[in-house]
């Protein structure tokens, strides 16, 4: 139980890292990646799926819930940004700005809380 702990850390941190690194990248442009929706849903179904196995010991559910709503506006945020630059549309500033923001914030809570 150990490793499978251990790999979804891992794999938890490479989405956030993901997410992160591609908007540091594109920060002069506004655009998302669709690596970056991958990396999102990559990270709140590890997310999700730490929660189950830590769920038999004591879970601070306030946390999670808090690291659930924020992880769903990043996936949002990243599925309509990829979709508009999919599609050739301009994305926002803002939008841009949220993907990596929300993920950063997200970080935040979970290593400061």
């Amino acid at each position: 139980m150990t490793l499978l702990n251990g790999l979804l850390v891992l794999l938890h941190f490479v989405g956030a890292a993901i997410i992160v690194g591609t908007r540091v990248c594109t920060i002069k442009r506004s655009t998302v990646s669709p690596d970056q929706f991958h990396a999102s849903l990559l990270s709140l179904v590890t997310g999700l799926l730490l929660v189950a196995i830590h769920e038999m010991g004591d879970v601070n559910h306030v946390k999670i819930a808090v690291k659930l709503l924020v992880a769903l506006a990043v996936a949002a945020a990243a599925f309509v940004g990829q979709r508009r630059t999919g599609r050739g549309e301009p994305v926002s500033t803002g939008l841009a700005h949220a993907v990596g923001g929300l993920a950063l914030i997200n970080m935040a809570v979970a290593t400061l809380w």
